[in-house]
């Protein structure tokens, strides 16, 4: 993949989305920018960016929740990559499979899946 022809944002940065590579479920959201899109290809490991950290952090460092990279694809205007991933244990900081646990209606907000996985055993009493 040339990584010149992605659209990077004015930081350097491309959103990047984990899908599970078996049953299609969306994980979670991150975000990447040159160097951490270039080792998740050499090492098919999810390697992201944190904006508030400022530096490369890889998925389950701290957790042990980490994602196996089976692709790596981008959209058709390539201003977002998509990640193929087998998940190791929960995707989400809440304990939860997938970030995207939170419905939205008329009525409000809910909750659509309670946490697997209690934060403070994955992180520590920060979560």
């Amino acid at each position: 993949m040339n990584l010149d022809k992605l659209a990077w944002n004015a930081d350097g940065l491309i959103p990047a989305i984990a899908q599970d590579f078996a049953s299609g479920e969306v994980l979670m959201m991150a975000w990447m920018n040159r160097e951490a899109l270039q080792i998740t290809l050499d090492e098919q490991v999810a390697v992201y960016y944190s904006r508030s950290r400022q530096s490369l952090w890889r998925k389950g460092e701290t957790s042990g929740q980490t994602q196996q990279v089976h692709e790596v694809r981008t959209d058709c205007d390539r201003d977002t990559i998509l990640l193929l991933v087998s998940q190791t244990g929960v995707a989400c900081h809440t304990g939860r499979r997938s970030c995207f646990y939170r419905a939205l209606d008329d009525q409000g907000e809910h909750a659509l899946t309670e946490p697997l996985v209690d934060p403070a055993t994955l992180y520590g009493a920060k979560a």
